[in-house]
């Protein structure tokens, strides 16, 4: 009897130990590849005589999310810069490149199982620069507006040990910016992405 309760408590005592361990690792970094499709109806310009295509890109993204417990954390997207063609009428008429960090609050599903669905709720925040103007908008000052708005975001972890994982997803970006062209403005574009991404994580 003696020898029973023993290997229970010492059982226990590993069991304990064991989720004290999961539990400390609270921070998750992962490093991967994201494909930004802008949405097909991405507006008018100049009282509707210019059709607008906002073209898409494939970058690098990073993110790291602080876990407050094994089901809720909060999560900072960063990426290498995109870049967009952006076309008028069919007709190539400028590049612009951006910078999209975006805050999110995320729930786990299956919290610490092999397979574990997340989705998140956040805030984003885009920058627009070196827009280049080509084509029919040539030698014109163009500028776009940061943007502001909500994002969403879903997505499957596969873990491969206790501190290894991958992860696809998917996020949807609430994207709008002020067109000006010579210090005029010619109306909004709605970018509205959806980005497709997978990577590769590390617990710590």
């Amino acid at each position: 009897m003696k020898n029973t309760l023993s290997i229970a408590i010492a059982c226990a005592a590993m069991l304990t130990a064991t989720a004290a361990q999961a539990e400390d690792y609270n921070w998750v970094f992962k490093t991967g590849v994201g494909f930004a499709d802008p949405s097909s109806d991405n507006k008018t310009l100049a009282n509707g005589s210019l059709e607008v295509d906002v073209g898409s890109d494939t970058e690098l993204t990073f993110t790291g999310e602080y876990l407050f417990t094994p089901s809720w954390g909060m999560e900072l997207l960063a990426s290498l810069p995109w870049e967009h063609d952006i076309k008028l009428n069919g007709v190539t008429a400028a590049r612009v490149k951006q910078l999209p960090p975006t805050l999110s609050v995320q729930y786990h599903f299956n919290a610490g199982g092999a397979v574990s669905p997340f989705v998140g709720l956040g805030l984003n925040y885009t920058i627009f620069y070196s827009e280049h103007a080509e084509g029919p908008l040539s030698g014109a000052d163009l500028s776009l507006g940061s943007s502001l708005g909500p994002a969403l975001h879903a997505g499957l972890d596969f873990r491969l040990n206790d501190q290894w994982l991958i992860t696809g997803d998917i996020r949807w970006v609430g994207m709008s910016t002020d067109v000006k062209v010579n210090g005029a403005k010619l109306g909004s574009v709605d970018i509205d992405p959806l980005v497709y991404g997978i990577a590769i994580g590390y617990r710590f």
